[in-house]
């Protein structure tokens, strides 16, 4: 059996929100990872004037153009999740706070048992300090990725992508396609007799190449049994390779001819 691809996942109440922002390619790099994953909702929290608008967000951005129009600015954090019925903060440095840490699979759990119904928001710190303590107490959930602890510098960008790819690997193991049926092969499988009858023409030739010595075959035969045998030509692929053994021969003979 194989499967159809997935329907797209509806993540229309699902918005991404980066605060203080101070690189333009970041905001470009998140809006193209975000399209990536089917994503299109992106709040700015009070981004640095030169990270937006900016040419090099659009620039980093390529072919998700569509998000970036669709960028909503706010002063503050607590006006960019008014609406929100669920707020997961990411952190790039676990805190000693009452937040329940998540890690990137669970929170897009979380947000796949809700999505349908309601407002969710990711939210994403400056790319120096990440979120204040103020700001997580904001959050429901507190998500943090478990990056390498010797090398634990994540860009902004980088984590847009992670979450969001888990969030849709979540949406689409929740919702998974109809199987369908393989297409019928075109030849039946070859039969245990015809795959004989193939290596013993094979096991001729290459003796008449001297790539065989019958006095001394080893493995050589038993192995080329097993490669056949995983691969199951059909009889019609057989054919063609007793087809290339009688030309190879033909080839043989007409030097040996030649020669004497």
């Amino acid at each position: 059996m194989t499967s159809v691809a997935n329907a797209n996942p509806n993540f229309d109440r699902l918005r991404i929100v980066l605060v203080e922002t101070s690189h333009p390619g970041n905001i470009g790099a998140a809006a193209r990872a975000m399209k990536n994953m089917g994503l299109s909702r992106l709040v700015l929290v009070k981004p640095e004037p030169k990270a937006w608008p900016s040419r090099d967000a659009v620039s980093m951005a390529a072919s998700a153009l569509d998000v970036l129009d669709g960028v909503l600015v706010t002063q503050s954090l607590s006006e960019a999740i008014a609406d929100c019925h669920l707020v997961i903060g990411a952190s790039a440095r676990l805190r000693h706070m009452p937040v329940q840490l998540l890690d990137p699979p669970e929170a897009a759990a979380r947000i796949e048992s809700v999505r349908a119904e309601q407002e969710v928001a990711l939210v994403f710190g400056r790319e120096i300090s990440g979120l204040s303590n103020e700001e997580l107490h904001l959050c429901h959930y507190h998500v943090h990725i478990p990056v390498n602890p010797d090398y634990s510098s994540l860009n902004l960008a980088a984590a847009v992508m992670v979450l969001c790819y888990e969030v849709r690997k979540a949406a689409l193991a929740a919702n998974p396609a109809p199987a369908i049926s393989a297409p019928e092969w075109d030849q039946a499988p070859a039969t245990a007799e015809e795959l004989d009858r193939y290596l013993a023409h094979l096991e001729k030739v290459l003796i008449q190449l001297d790539f065989l010595d019958p006095a001394n075959p080893r493995q050589l035969l038993r192995r080329l049994r097993r490669l056949y045998q995983r691969i199951q030509p059909d009889r019609m692929e057989i054919n063609i390779l007793r087809g290339i053994l009688t030309a190879t021969e033909t080839a043989l003979g007409k030097r040996e001819k030649d020669n004497s």
